[in-house]
């Protein structure tokens, strides 16, 4: 808030002091936010909604957003200038102080952020290329993965908005393509006189949570598969009695994949692998969707389709032995980008309440720290430093001699 005063007139006229509006400079200065496209990356979900811009311009910040850049989630640039953004090409939104792009970034884009600026993206190990994390490092960028963010509890929101809506999203998208009348044509929940669809989940956390409780919401049958018997045990609790819980018995889940008309991996476990030999067990016309953390390690002998990939390669029909799917959640990018909203706009508002900058800010927020993988020039995430072929360095050091 700007402050005002009035002159003060000379004691010997006698007259009374008027306040009088009199501007006087904020000398703190504006954090720039850049909202680059990530379309030109194959992305079709976006950070931020006009009302979360409007908070945080309010908050103080000045939002750049590159043109078009909001089209795939419905939501015109004139949405965005009503709310205070302005609206730049693609080099101006990525020279800002905090670059939010939900997907790493190529090394060109990473040429057009300043030195030490802040890029707030997903870690996506599986999309992060050599080239580029040496870029981050070669610019001092101070690269936070949204999904590995904390908070005080030692909750992670942004990952956990994530999990939830990709399980949902699996099986929203599954009705579509099992109902599809150019694929099998069936219903995922039946109707009175005829079995309802099988679903099989593997994992027992939010994502498979949300992905059985949307299942049965619709009338399927659900199995859930998990060797952590405690967490499966909390997820069959939450769930009620309609889902069925099992250890991952390697009859009993063979026995669950030849009747499953969807099937939904949420584990990153390696450990259990669906090798060639089961695939050709299963129903043609299956479903199969990987949004574990680490997609791709319990179906290796099958290919993958992205579906965050515009345009979507979507066939009505996905033979069990043709692919697997994965970012569900780029099938709702509206949906996503009004969840991760309510999260950047607390944590970003919080950022800026820190006095002395970014680096005094992962002083002050350990959640924040345990999310930065690369920092002032050094790999600080241990899967990174492995990608660029580094050594990675506790960020603890750099802070502490700070």
């Amino acid at each position: 808030m700007d402050f005002f005063k009035s002159p003060r007139p000379a004691a010997s006229e006698g007259l009374e002091t008027q306040p009088c509006m009199c501007e006087v400079a904020n000398p703190t200065r504006r954090f720039t936010i850049g909202l680059p496209s990530c379309a030109s990356l194959s992305d079709r979900r976006f950070p931020l909604t006009p009302e979360g811009v409007q908070i945080l311009v309010d908050s103080g910040f000045a939002v750049r957003m590159e043109r078009g850049a909001a089209q795939r989630i419905s939501y015109t640039d004139e949405a965005y200038t009503r709310c205070g953004a302005e609206i730049v090409n693609r080099a101006d939104a990525l020279g800002c102080d905090i670059v939010i792009h939900l997907r790493p970034l190529s090394t060109a884009d990473i040429s057009h952020i300043r030195r030490g600026a802040m890029l707030i993206t997903m870690l996506s190990l599986h999309h992060q290329q050599p080239a580029a994390i040496r870029a981050l490092l070669s610019r001092n960028i101070i690269a936070i993965a949204i999904d590995l963010i904390e908070d005080s509890a030692g909750n992670t929101p942004f990952a956990d908005i994530i999990s939830e809506i990709n399980g949902r999203a699996a099986i929203a998208k599954s009705a579509g393509l099992l109902s599809d009348s150019s694929g099998k044509g069936i219903l995922l929940g039946g109707v009175a006189g005829i079995v309802p669809c099988e679903v099989t989940v593997f994992g027992s956390g939010i994502a498979a949570c949300a992905a059985a409780r949307a299942a049965a919401g619709a009338g399927a049958t659900v199995r859930l598969f998990d060797n952590d018997v405690y967490a499966l045990r909390r997820a069959l609790r939450e769930l009620g009695p309609w889902a069925i819980g099992s250890a991952l018995h390697p009859r009993v889940v063979t026995n669950a994949l030849r009747s499953a008309d969807v099937v939904i991996n949420t584990l990153s476990d390696s450990r259990f692998v669906i090798g060639s030999d089961t695939i050709p067990l299963m129903k043609k016309g299956v479903a199969i969707f990987d949004i574990s953390p680490r997609p791709g390690l319990m179906f290796p002998s099958i290919t993958h389709i992205d579906l965050a990939a515009p345009p979507v390669p979507l066939p009505a029909r996905v033979p069990s032995n043709l692919a697997y799917m994965t970012n569900a959640d780029a099938t709702v990018p509206r949906t996503v980008a009004m969840a991760l909203t309510n999260a950047f706009v607390t944590m970003l508002t919080g950022l800026v309440s820190c006095e002395g900058g970014v680096d005094n800010a992962l002083k002050l927020l350990p959640g924040l720290q345990k999310a930065a993988y690369t920092f002032l020039g050094r790999p600080v995430n241990p899967a990174i430093a492995r990608i660029a072929g580094v050594r990675a360095i506790d960020i603890n050091i750099f802070l502490n001699l700070s």
